[in-house]
């Protein structure tokens, strides 16, 4: 019998990674829900910032969808962020769904300062780094009602920094900074800021091994378990795509100095339009975050793809996208 398998966001980077890497395994059925139709099979059309009535009962739901942006208002960050996952824990309290795996972020930890070996028990909040941070956390307090008012197994993952084709987040803005000419690098008094990533198949095959294996409850913070130097990192890559190299620098200082100013400008006259510097890009590039993940490594084991073959691949498929 094939274990029937729920993924919201289908249409957005890691969940429509997840379908594609498992799709063709003959002991699941994974139907996606999106609400931006992409015309594939086993897909549903839904918005999640409205409640959940479905024909597909699936044994395991997994909650990707997400507004991820580094911008826009508290308010819109509430309807995809908090209000949707209020309604996907109804949902599953209602049908009395086996095991919710909910996908939240590293960035419920962040703060604007160096911080190493975080674990699953380092403090979050009350303050957060961003308006996606602090709801993907208001998010994990309702999932975690759920396990505590009823017998489904809830499961959080928090991952650091996913990359990889398809990527809409992390890269995009780089490589769009780049192509312009506008990639900066941030000079710490401190020396280079340090970091974890993990390469997008990678995280599929965590999240996958976290719906399935029945023991497997409470929160995780994954990684490739690979510390490197952010930006060196982020520029040999744009190396590799035959972009020009980065010479400009400016100060850490400096750079939240701009900031924070074009994040006032563009909230007085361009609200809609995502400043191309922000508070939290510049903290992600200028500070460390670096990540004790024994948790992960003992409930799930090692990564599959390192982080050298995960960028191989990223380059390969990004230059195939440059050239269309």
């Amino acid at each position: 019998m094939k274990v029937k398998i729920l993924i919201t966001g289908s249409s957005g980077f890691v969940a429509s990674s997840f379908c594609k890497q498992f799709s063709n395994r003959n002991d699941l059925e994974i139907v996606g829900l999106t609400r931006r139709p992409e015309h594939r099979q086993n897909e549903i059309l839904w918005d999640l910032r409205f409640p959940l009535d479905l024909n597909f009962i699936p044994d395991i739901f997994i909650h990707a969808a997400a507004k991820s942006s580094p911008w826009g208002t508290l308010e819109d960050f509430r309807k995809d962020n908090v209000q949707a996952t209020r309604n996907v824990v109804d949902f599953c309290r209602a049908k009395q769904i086996k095991k919710l795996v909910y996908i939240s972020s590293s960035s419920v930890y962040y703060r604007f300062e160096d911080q190493f070996d975080l674990t699953e028990k380092s403090p979050v909040g009350p303050k957060f780094a961003s308006f996606y941070a602090q709801t993907k956390y208001e998010g994990e307090q309702i999932v975690k009602s759920l396990a505590e008012t009823s017998a489904t197994r809830v499961v959080i993952l928090r991952p650091r920094a996913v990359f990889g084709p398809n990527d809409s987040v992390l890269f995009p803005r780089i490589l769009k900074a780049a192509l312009k000419g506008q990639m900066t690098s941030i000079q710490r008094p401190t020396g280079p800021a340090l970091g974890d990533l993990i390469y997008i198949d990678s995280l599929c095959d965590y999240l996958l091994k976290a719906a399935l294996e029945k023991d497997v409850n409470g929160d995780f913070n994954l990684t490739n378990n690979e510390t490197i130097e952010i930006q060196s990192f982020l520029f040999e890559i744009l190396q590799q795509l035959g972009l020009p190299k980065v010479t400009r620098k400016v100060s850490q200082k400096t750079a939240f100095r701009v900031a924070t100013f074009l994040e006032l400008f563009y909230k007085i006259f361009m609200p809609n339009i995502e400043p191309p510097i922000t508070r939290f890009g510049v903290g992600v590039l200028s500070y460390s975050k670096t990540f004790d993940v024994s948790k992960s490594l003992a409930a799930f084991g090692a990564p599959t793809v390192s982080l050298a073959e995960g960028a191989r691949r990223f380059v390969e498929w990004q230059k195939g996208q440059m050239q269309r």
